[in-house]
């Protein structure tokens, strides 16, 4: 049958804005359906790290994403009194960038949403909403129609409808995700139930070193909590209690009241951007995939904001099924290659999830005295620390023969800056990103053919550092000399997703290369039916 698309991605917030950028840049034939007219135009999300540094840089102008951002050193926990309790050390790089940010999430969205309305094969459709799904064998049918806060009628059948088919249809349409009820997706709900009251402000002047670190309270009274938006913005959260008055908390006269009274700023100093309570939960869909229909971001799953974790790890979901999708269109890889993207994200989202609902129930705790056992814990060094940050440890990563992940495989892979004949700067600017294969020597030549075909079909980028050789790129700062002395290493190979698939010495690349293509679900064949094909 003839597709009108290869991917229709529902839903145009951070998630479905870098997946329609990946598969925009890959050539595919995007339809995008968001039911705001808008791109939102106010932060909601206001810390990325190092890793979704890394992926906006992937997806749209990273420089003008971030013009306005700050580095973020440390994130303090503090109690009632002031006293700190926690430091959560934020400091280091990561990915070729600082380890965390604060920033302004409008201009991400529009550095990403500009570079998506630059490529020709992706269809926008902003102010439409989906009204019906269903699939077949090969296909996904959906129903859309003009979508509008004020409109009665707007779920009844009319003559503005439009039916359209994709050959794979992505959920990024939030919390209340229409395509995850739709299908009749469950989810598994964590017993999260926080409600806190988000005051967004506009810097009059700046507010001083002690606005610049990230806090939160953790007073038993009423927890609250303040981080900068990046450089002139600054963010104020307040626990809601049970007695309190919502309607009142909305009110300006509530926000002036309590922001004076609590940091002595009023309208010489700031300006009220946005203020609204919102009710952090922590659900995950039973399933990401249903056939040929995909979830991500919050339609899979959402976190508390205590990790501020939760549009990266959307962001995370875009760039990983970019990049398998992208595979699967084009014929290179089995669609069992789709079952991966669960295996990958799932346990990476959950084990943020639990680690931010752990941190909730720090914040959130407004029983005194348990409060008081609680500080006294943290003062004798009592409370466990934080795991470490995730890695991937299921889908596509090097394995050992006992089946476990090799050594340093589904971390992320270092970026540094690198001079060629392209110019200097970041590596994925001047050798570009993908699948990358990046070595001290000359790994190209102990390939054979089918090893150097697989390149080719994968658009590998290969580097080495060895001057002269065909490959040959200078480590300008020294980030991958540091890298390999640190990983007793010499050799990495890398997915578009920044994540090692494998790392070692040169040698073994070959092999680590046949093991890729076999977890790649490889076909090769790269015979796509495109869509608006007649089959």
């Amino acid at each position: 049958m003839t597709m009108d698309f290869d991917v229709a991605i529902v839903g145009y917030g951070p998630t479905g804005l870098v997946l329609a950028s990946a598969l925009g840049k890959a050539g595919h034939s995007v339809a995008v359906f968001e039911r705001w007219p808008t791109l939102y135009g106010l932060p909601r999300l206001t810390h990325i790290d190092g890793e979704t540094a890394r992926i906006i840089q992937a997806t749209g102008d990273v420089d003008e994403a971030l013009r306005e951002a700050s580095v973020a050193e440390v994130y303090e926990w503090r109690n009632g009194a002031g006293e700190l309790l926690l430091a959560v050390d934020w400091s280091g790089r990561s990915s070729g960038y600082a380890a965390h940010y604060t920033m302004y999430q409008p201009h991400i969205e529009d550095a990403i949403d500009q570079r998506v309305r630059g490529y020709p094969n992706v269809e926008l459709n902003q102010g439409t909403g989906v009204v019906a799904l269903d699939q077949g064998s090969d296909h996904v049918r959906l129903i859309v129609r003009p979508w509008r806060r004020d409109r009665d009628e707007q779920w009844s059948v009319g003559a503005e409808d439009r039916t359209v088919t994709a050959r794979y249809v992505v959920g990024a349409d939030g919390a209340n995700s229409f395509v995850r009820n739709a299908l009749g997706i469950e989810q598994i709900d964590l017993g999260v139930d926080d409600r806190w009251l988000n005051l967004d402000t506009e810097c009059v002047h700046p507010l001083g070193p002690r606005f610049q670190v990230t806090r939160q309270f953790c007073d038993p009274e009423q927890p609250n909590m303040f981080m900068p938006i990046g450089k002139s913005r600054q963010r104020f959260e307040v626990g809601v209690r049970t007695a309190d008055d919502l309607a009142e908390m909305e009110t300006a006269e509530w926000a002036w009241r309590w922001l004076r009274q609590r940091h002595g700023l009023g309208p010489e100093s700031i300006r009220l951007l946005r203020q609204i309570v919102y009710t952090f939960s922590a659900r995950t869909a039973v399933t990401w995939r249903h056939g040929r229909v995909l979830l991500a971001g919050d339609a899979a799953h959402t976190m508390p904001p205590y990790m501020g974790q939760g549009a990266c790890s959307g962001m995370r979901d875009g760039i990983t099924l970019g990049w398998k999708l992208d595979l699967v269109l084009r014929g290179l890889a089995d669609e069992a290659l789709l079952d991966t993207y669960e295996a990958e994200r799932r346990p990476h989202a959950e084990m943020v999830q639990r680690c931010s609902i752990e941190l909730g129930k720090v914040a959130n705790l407004k029983d005194r005295e348990a409060a008081a056992i609680r500080d006294a814990a943290f003062r004798r060094g009592e409370v466990p620390p934080l795991p470490p940050f995730p890695t991937i440890t299921g889908g596509v990563v090097h394995r050992t023969p006992s089946g476990e992940p090799s050594p340093l495989a589904g971390t992320l892979a270092p970026q540094g800056i690198v001079g060629s004949g392209n110019g200097t700067g970041r590596f994925d600017d001047v050798v570009g990103g993908g699948f990358s294969l990046i070595s001290e020597r000359d790994v190209r030549a102990l390939l054979n053919v089918e090893q150097q075909a697989l390149l080719t079909a994968l658009d590998m980028s290969v580097a080495t550092f060895t001057p002269g050789t065909p490959d040959s790129v200078e480590d300008t700062e020294g980030t991958y000399t540091r890298y390999f002395a640190d990983t007793a290493t010499d050799t990495f190979i890398s997915r578009p997703d920044f994540h090692l698939y494998w790392a070692g010495h040169a040698q073994d690349a070959p092999a680590a290369l046949d093991a890729l293509r076999a977890q790649l679900c490889w076909t090769g064949s790269r015979t796509p039916l495109a869509a608006g094909v007649d089959t």
